[in-house]
């Protein structure tokens, strides 16, 4: 297998936002703070589409302080605050001007154990670790303050470790939450590895 390499701002700045979200089940994803490395296999994604996609948040060009991250180079984080509690964590993705982005969902938990038990307040290595969007960030660190970090830096990052996940294996389906963007909310746009344990448990509402 090949050694992991960062995945270069190349990845994330092609024009199909849908297969960006598809090829990211199977890569890795890292943050480092004060030295502590946490991360692991992403297996939940889902992609957004500012042109022609209802439920992203800059649908139709709309522009404010918090979309307007999304219309900057594909590579950087878009990180918002839903519930007042809760941090999601999305990749900009295609070029400038071009408000695309996928949210990660989940990830198979594989370094820093210890320290993201710690973050979200848990005993044993369960799937409540990281098998959701908001656990996600927790786990790893991430907050509001991270939004518009770029993602070839030493604090968050994505990493190709060679491994291939055969198409069969990744499950297409609605998202999650999105149930006011109407026709758009049942396009096939997120993407999980099939048999996971720590795809999270949400079910799309029509």
């Amino acid at each position: 297998m090949p050694a992991p390499r960062k995945l270069p701002d190349a990845f994330f700045a092609r024009p199909d936002v849908v297969t960006i979200a598809q090829e990211l089940i199977g890569k890795y994803f890292f943050t480092s703070f004060d030295g502590i490395l946490t991360g692991g296999m992403v297996v939940e994604t889902e992609a957004y589409s500012g042109d022609n996609d209802a439920a992203c948040h800059a649908h139709l060009g709309r522009r404010t302080k918090r979309t307007q991250i999304m219309y900057e180079h594909g590579g950087v984080a878009y990180v918002y605050l839903i519930y007042g509690i809760y941090s999601l964590f999305n990749i900009v993705t295609n070029t400038e001007g071009t408000a695309d982005a996928v949210l990660i969902r989940a990830i198979e938990p594989t370094e820093g154990l210890e320290e993201m038990k710690l973050r979200r307040g848990l005993d044993k290595i369960e799937t409540r670790l990281t098998a959701g969007p908001g656990l996600v960030t927790q786990a790893l660190g991430i907050s509001t303050h991270h939004n518009g970090t770029h993602l070839q830096g030493s604090e968050i990052w994505f990493e190709d470790h060679g491994k291939v996940i055969p198409e069969e294996e990744i499950v297409a389906g609605p998202r999650v939450g999105v149930a006011y963007a109407g026709a758009d909310a049942l396009l096939p746009w997120r993407f999980s590895l099939k048999g996971s344990k720590w795809v999270s448990k949400a079910k799309p509402k029509y």
